[in-house]
């Protein structure tokens, strides 16, 4: 983008109200998505909406969000403040299509780096599962660009799993990806299945799933646990793997602790890479 926002509002707004226009926002696909519109805005958002769609050209739908991830899905309420009327996108990432509906689908874009440098940890003929694999950018992402032998991954949103089913066929890897729908906790026993690598990509809650996860790695495999976390207590994910390795009778090294996304000041996301030894 050329120019930032307020320098195309300049002359559309007064002082007051330029200065609380937000510098922060995420697009995905065609799609512009506002995390925090102020209220003191509300009476200007169509206009800002407007300008956003005559000076940037890609933008298609100017989206703000009207109620935070959550529910089962971790999903948010967004509201269109202009353009077109839609909020079913397709997002280009590391040489994949992504489609998705933004407001069913938990998906986000700041990940981008993060699925990059999974898949370029990846080794040659690997068997990889994406605990959590929402609309299947993780496995498309790590099917596309490396030489693992295969991606397996499980979603309970339907609506996610649909679009990750018709995201595999654009993309054309269902020779790579197998796709399953349901709960990982009895997806994964019926899989009867042992890993090289897992990806636990749930920040929220994914703690819950640690046990889950040794069960199903190979001795010598790698699991990549995402967690929130202030920045002052990154250790508690090492705390969190040990505790939960010790549960299992298993030995675990951490490899990495890796800050992979802010989500609200001093609070951040974090992969801790540990491998079972």
């Amino acid at each position: 983008m050329k120019q930032n926002l307020k320098f195309y509002l300049k002359d559309k707004l007064p002082k007051k109200e330029l200065e609380l226009v937000p510098s922060s926002f995420d697009v995905v696909g065609d799609i512009m998505i506002f995390s925090d519109f102020p209220k003191e805005l509300s009476k200007k958002e169509r206009l800002i909406g407007q300008t956003i769609l005559e000076n940037y050209g890609h933008i298609k739908t100017v989206l703000k969000k009207t109620k935070k991830y959550s529910g089962k899905f971790r999903t948010p309420k967004l509201k269109v403040i202009a353009g077109e009327k839609k909020k079913e996108t397709v997002c280009k990432e590391n040489n994949v299509l992504v489609k998705l509906d933004v407001e069913k689908v938990y998906f986000s874009p700041r990940m981008s780096n993060e699925r990059k440098r999974i898949e370029d940890l990846i080794i040659p003929n690997e068997s990889v599962l994406v605990m959590f694999s929402g609309s299947g950018a993780y496995p498309l992402v790590i099917a596309k660009n490396s030489e693992c032998r295969e991606v397996y991954g499980i979603e309970m949103n339907p609506v996610a799993h649909r679009y990750a089913l018709e995201n595999i066929k654009k993309n054309k890897l269902e020779n790579k990806v197998k796709l399953f729908l349901g709960d990982a906790r009895k997806v994964m026993p019926k899989l009867n299945k042992k890993f090289d690598r897992i990806l636990m990509p749930l920040p929220k809650g994914g703690e819950a799933f640690l046990g889950l996860a040794l069960k199903h790695i190979k001795k010598g495999g790698n699991i990549h646990f995402y967690i929130f976390l202030h920045e002052n207590e990154l250790n508690a994910a090492e705390e969190k793997i040990k505790r939960a390795c010790g549960k299992a009778k298993k030995k675990c090294r951490i490899l990495n602790i890796v800050k992979c996304g802010q989500y609200a000041p001093g609070f951040y996301r974090i992969c801790a890479d540990f491998k079972v030894v």
